[in-house]
């Protein structure tokens, strides 16, 4: 029976008056202890004792009773946890340890949505911050390339204090008054010259071009590998809060378990008390309401642990006092879809693989300007200075000309840079190869997923509404006096079971279908 077929009975006035059962006379006859009646009659007396508790004790005389040899256990009343739909997943609402009376004001819990969640992810989280530095940095590597087509103009001052002791150069022809000045001198001079020098690179033969479209080509797969960070963001939040969302929806399984736990247990106290029952049911009841108990708590536990986690996944520093949101992952377009379809949208979506065909063009681009350092650099050049030995008599120079520059031997050094670029261009290419198999791979494991999730959904919610019926069987029969504890204890473990089988299907098809979200790069 459950608890309101009971009240229905009159099972509350029943166990107020079960103490007189024992002595209990009826008019003319004598009853023995009830200990020695058989489990049946024994079962007709408490319920027609509890119908007419009040007539019987002012001595009246109850109306006569047809008896149906044939036992039904009633209808029991659903528990008010349990969902009306087999589809409908259980929002619970966590039982704190310390609430207030119903009569006070309850303080309003805040709820936290997936949308809001991934706000606060994109704006705290570190790795996106660290992923828009880098960016920001390649951008910077982009105008240092760029600069070598620019001028470059050079201002230099020095002043020196120095002797002006003439000494002869090989070859040169010294003049007689120089020659006249043998003795050295210690005699010092102020020297001051000025000089602005200005270049202009006119060629050198694709090394600039070379850096700059490497540069740029960089920026480009820094912003791809930028998005990519952004959809690993993403899809840590929705994994950690639909964990968090299913073990909210396991705290409502513990709370009926509990619930269903103690009305047994009150059932069984009454019934040992009387002597329906013995006394190993009623320990059994008691360590069931205790493992009950227990499992909620590691469940609000559990679930304070998923809200922790949740808060790493954002980059949150804050505490746990808020309710996930109950929300499902919506369907994803194309999820039933052939393999070679969604891989193949996945290969023109996915940043990633945008990321390394950016990295591939960078690398061409810089073999080319590395291999035009085997030719020579064409510069324009010119200076002007002023010099002398007073700052108010300075002598003013000035000219312009033309540089060529050509390494002619530097020992390997640029066939060693051209070999480094060509591997490392390999490297890339690999690595892109692997990337192509590892997204056919990540798709085609979400698209299982979910087409098994689908499947297990429709099981778990048969398998439910079996264990439902069942634990109602095992309820009426431990009622009527034909079942067991163990029986019943197995059919309530059956129903618990059977329900967190379904919050866990929900939730491998939410999580399933957020990793083919990502898997197809469509964030």
């Amino acid at each position: 029976m459950t608890g309101s077929a009971l009240d229905s009975c009159g099972w509350s006035d029943f166990h107020r008056g079960s103490s007189e059962l024992v002595n209990l006379r009826w008019p003319g006859a004598h009853i023995p202890r009830v200990k020695q009646l058989p489990e049946t009659i024994l079962a007709f007396l408490c319920s027609l004792i509890a119908i007419c508790p009040r007539a019987l004790a002012q001595g009246g005389t109850p109306a006569p009773v047809a008896i149906d040899n044939t036992w039904q256990a009633p209808p029991p009343t659903p528990s008010p946890r349990a969902p009306t739909d087999s589809t409908t997943m259980p929002n619970p609402t966590p039982i704190p340890a310390n609430a207030e009376p119903a009569g006070n004001a309850a303080t309003p819990v805040r709820q936290l949505t997936l949308s809001a969640a991934i706000a606060q992810a994109l704006k705290n989280q570190p790795t996106m911050r660290q992923a828009r530095a880098q960016t920001n940095a390649a951008e910077g590597r982009v105008q240092q390339a760029r600069s070598g087509y620019h001028p470059q103009v050079t201002g230099t001052a020095t002043y020196l204090r120095t002797t002006a002791n003439f000494a002869p150069t090989p070859g040169a022809s010294p003049s007689n008054s120089l020659s006249a000045q043998t003795a050295p001198s210690l005699t010092t001079y102020d020297y001051f010259n000025f000089a602005l020098t200005a270049t202009q690179l006119i060629y050198d033969f694709g090394q600039t071009n070379g850096r700059w479209g490497a540069a740029e080509s960089a920026v480009e797969s820094s912003l791809a590998t930028e998005k990519s960070t952004r959809l690993q963001t993403v899809m840590n939040v929705q994994s950690t809060f639909y964990q968090a969302w299913a073990q909210h929806a396991l705290i409502g399984v513990a709370e009926e378990t509990l619930n269903d736990q103690n009305r047994h247990l009150n059932q069984i106290e009454v019934s040992v008390k009387v002597g329906v029952r013995p006394d190993i049911d009623l320990a059994q009841a008691r360590a069931n309401v205790a493992n009950a108990r227990l499992q909620l708590i590691n469940t609000q536990n559990a679930y304070e642990i998923a809200k922790d986690q949740l808060n790493a996944a954002m980059g949150r520093l804050s505490d746990t006092n808020y309710e996930v949101a109950d929300e499902e992952a919506p369907g994803v377009e194309g999820e039933d879809g052939p393999i070679e379809t969604l891989v193949s949208r996945a290969i023109d979506s996915r940043p990633d693989v945008a990321a390394l065909d950016r990295q591939h063009e960078s690398q061409i681009k810089s073999i080319r300007a590395l291999r035009g350092a085997y030719g020579p650099n064409l510069i324009a050049t010119t200076t002007g200075t002023e010099k002398g030995t007073q700052l108010n008599n300075l002598v003013p120079n000035w000219n312009i000309g033309v540089i060529l520059t050509w390494p002619i031997l530097q020992g390997g050094l640029t066939n060693g840079q051209v070999r480094e670029a060509e591997a490392n261009l390999e490297v890339v290419d690999s690595q892109l190869a692997s990337l192509r198999i590892q997204i056919r791979t990540q798709v085609d494991q979400a698209r299982l997923a979910i087409r098994a999730a689908k499947a297990s959904i429709g099981a778990s919610d048969d398998a439910l509404a079996s264990a439902r019926l069942q634990l109602k069987l095992a309820e009426g029969r431990y009622s009527a006096g034909v079942g067991s504890i163990i029986e019943l204890a197995d059919a309530q473990v059956g129903y618990t079971n059977a329900r967190a089988q379904v919050v866990q299907a929900h939730f491998s098809l939410s999580n399933a279908r957020a990793q083919l979200i990502t898997a197809l790069g469509l964030r």
